[in-house]
């Protein structure tokens, strides 16, 4: 930051600014109002506005309009399966200035040094990447992960520039029952900032989860349950991801009344999803093109964000705050022309100038070499317990129907839409093989499986063949993680995920194209869901109700216990 006397300078005209943006129209996040006058930055902050000032560069920015960069409140870098690197060369150019990360997907594999990982990268990115530390490493009791972090081992983590506080808190059984680490674990931040993620909770439950001092929550799939939530004093973050889409759902909340207590978050889109779609910036032409009143949208992404998360020094186009401004083509076009963040002009020249770090969680996959007779099933009645996926949702059914037993197993069944899923514990813990059946796949033939399996990241397989689900999962181990696509003994396409087995080294283009050729490959099989790859990942976390699966076996999430086999 520059010297206090020399930005006060700059500000009053004494001196020339630094940078001056002539000519555009600033949106006021107060009254909506789009005022005239220039922008006027000094290093990393914005010294004046809504006046003429002489610059050392001046930008003409004329017909365009200003508005401050958008704030991502909450993601999981690791799941657009880039580096933050990458991350922050895809999207930044967008206007998210700020994404509020938890990467407990890379902390579920590698424990702490994951986090120290996405601290160190911070340092070093052109988006100011707030890291959240990890408040559920594993997730529950009822799955293997490949670290676990307690209470101390979260202490040791706090201090670096990154942090606001602890991230979402999704073991809420163990809030609402006072469990002795949970407990620890909130009373390291008691007065500070905590995330909440308590689905489908309400009445004196969720009284209780707020009481704790949780402040945030972007896990509410109905405006009823958002309301609720927000009337009890929680900042509701609507998400919409490449799974997690609840923007519509939540979208007639939004309005200027309740835009000062929500805000937008991702949580998280792919590099094939920004490119076809976009990021926070899709969200924000989607809400205003649904009706949204402008003002809302922008103050959701920006300001309301802001606040909500303590970052006193952002979220308006004012003197004093961080110079992160996008410059737009219009309001409800919400296309970036020109991004600054913290002062800097985001464009390759930038990026090329970054420092980078080592990555961490290579050969991360020790599974155990899998045969077809691992996926038999080994159940003795015909009455079956069975996962139903909601496109576009991490929500399930818990779905119950008769399946025939054949020579001691019960097989899968197209015709029914019926599939084989499988967990297999790939950290080298314990060798753990769990099958059951999901419903919604579409897929006729072949399997397809992965290793983004949230939040363990174990291996995760659904398939018609069992052969071809060993193969899809032995493949895993040979590439470090990924996605694969296998039919008849084929490898039909895969995506190398080196980095924990949940971001490539490659270039997010490079990521986008397989991915591309990776859904065609699982369409071919017949697969019918636009994003199958996370939606399979989602189908291991049993946090998220009402029936999932994990190395350990099927889970009724609502009863919060593993259903006997």
């Amino acid at each position: 930051m520059a010297e206090l006397e020399t930005r006060i300078a700059q500000g009053r005209g004494d001196a020339p600014a630094d940078l001056v943006l002539r000519g555009g129209r600033l949106f006021d996040l107060v009254t909506g109002a789009l005022l005239e006058g220039d922008v006027a930055i000094c290093g990393d902050t914005i010294v004046g506005i809504l006046d003429h000032y002489e610059g050392r560069e001046v930008i003409d920015v004329t017909g365009q309009i200003l508005v401050p960069g958008f704030i991502d409140t909450h993601l999981h870098i690791e799941s657009s399966l880039v580096t933050p690197f990458e991350f922050d060369r895809c999207v930044t150019p967008r206007g998210v200035t700020t994404a509020i990360c938890d990467p407990h997907e890379i902390a579920n594999v590698v424990g702490a040094a994951g986090i120290r990982y996405f601290q160190q990268a911070s340092e070093h990115t052109l988006m100011d990447i707030r890291v959240q530390l990890s408040s559920c490493v594993p997730s529950t009791h009822m799955e293997t992960a490949g670290a676990e972090l307690l209470a101390e081992d979260i202490a040791a983590l706090r201090g670096h520039p990154s942090g606001i506080g602890l991230a979402e808190f999704m073991n809420y059984p163990g809030v609402i029952f006072r469990d002795p680490q949970a407990m620890a674990k909130l009373r390291l931040f008691e007065g500070g900032h905590v995330d909440g993620h308590c689905p489908l909770l309400s009445g004196r439950d969720l009284n209780a989860y707020v009481a704790a001092g949780i402040r945030t929550e972007h896990e509410a799939t109905s405006a009823e349950e958002a309301l609720e939530k927000l009337r009890k004093g929680m900042r509701v973050l609507i998400r919409e991801g490449s799974v997690s889409k609840d923007l519509h759902a939540l979208q007639p909340l939004l309005d200027e009344r309740t835009s000062p207590y929500m805000c937008l978050c991702t949580d998280d889109r792919n590099p094939l999803d920004i490119a076809e779609h976009g990021h926070l910036d899709y969200m924000i032409r989607t809400l205003i093109a649904l009706g949204t009143p402008p003002l809302a949208a922008y103050r959701a992404a920006t300001l309301s964000a802001a606040e909500a998360f303590g970052l006193k020094d952002r979220g308006m186009i004012a003197p004093g705050k961080r110079a992160d401004i996008v410059v737009l083509d219009s309001l409800e076009g919400c296309h970036a022309q020109l991004v600054l963040a913290g002062g800097v002009r985001v464009d390759q020249a930038a990026f090329a100038a970054r420092g980078h770090i080592p990555e961490v969680g290579r050969q991360s996959v020790h599974a155990p070499r899998l045969r077809a007779e691992d996926f038999r099933s080994t159940a003795n009645r015909t009455a079956t317990d069975v996962i139903g996926i909601r496109e576009g949702q991490i929500l399930t059914d818990h779905l119950h129907e008769d399946i025939a037993l054949s020579d001691g197993d019960k097989r899968p069944d197209p015709a029914r839409d019926l599939m084989r899923i499988a967990v297999v514990e790939r950290h080298g813990r314990n060798g753990n093989i769990a099958t059951g059946f999901v419903r919604g796949f579409g897929l006729q033939r072949g399997a397809i499986a992965s290793t983004v399996c949230h939040d363990h990241h174990n291996i995760a397989c659904v398939g018609a063949d069992y052969a071809d689900m060993a193969l899809a999962a032995n493949r895993l181990a040979a590439i470090e993680g990924g996605f694969v696509v296998a039919e008849a003994g084929q490898i039909l396409a895969e995506l190398a995920l080196p980095v924990a087995g949940l971001m490539s080294l490659e270039p997010f283009e490079a990521v986008r194209d397989r991915l591309t050729d990776l859904r065609a490959a699982a369409r071919s099989l017949g697969v019918t869901l636009e994003e199958p790859f996370l939606q399979l990942a989602f189908l291991a976390l049993p946090v998220i109700p009402a029936l999932k699966i994990t190395d350990r076996g099927m889970v009724d999430v609502t009863k919060f216990e593993i259903i006997p086999g």
